[in-house]
């Protein structure tokens, strides 16, 4: 699968990595620390581009969708490499715009799909609505 080229952090424990894929569709995948809890990490991704208005979690259908989560994977393993303390991951599957927002199921069995190309046995993975945690055993 292919990997879009990535522009890095200006520093290797930097939290913003940014992508453009071929369709030219911009994309950011960002790590934020828990302020009360340096070990657990939130991460963000979406769209950047205006045409979207603004709305990070739009669904582009350019078919790039599994180029896009091969080069998010790509940038997660790199932020684990460079943070290898950290505790817990978290990630949202926002709904999709026919879903129930209490519940959405589109984006988080698609993410789902990739945690074992990111996490082996010595992580758990809970489910808490549409919240997915990852934590180190």
């Amino acid at each position: 699968m292919k990997i879009f080229p990535i522009t890095y952090p200006l520093i290797p424990s930097g939290q913003i990595y940014k992508f453009t894929t071929d369709m030219l569709i911009d994309y950011e995948v960002r790590f934020a620390r828990k302020a009360n809890n340096p070990f657990y990490v939130t991460i963000v991704f979406g769209v950047l581009n205006e045409e979207y208005d603004g709305e990070e979690y739009s669904l582009t259908n350019k078919g790039e969708v599994y180029s896009v989560m091969a080069t998010i994977v790509e940038i997660i393993k790199i932020y684990l490499s460079e943070h290898p303390n950290i505790k817990v991951f978290e990630f949202a599957g926002e709904p999709t715009e026919n879903e129930d927002s209490n519940f959405p199921v589109k984006r988080l069995n698609l993410y789902k799909r990739y945690l074992p190309q990111l996490f082996d046995y010595s992580w758990e993975q809970k489910l808490h609505g549409n919240r997915m945690t990852i934590t180190k055993k």
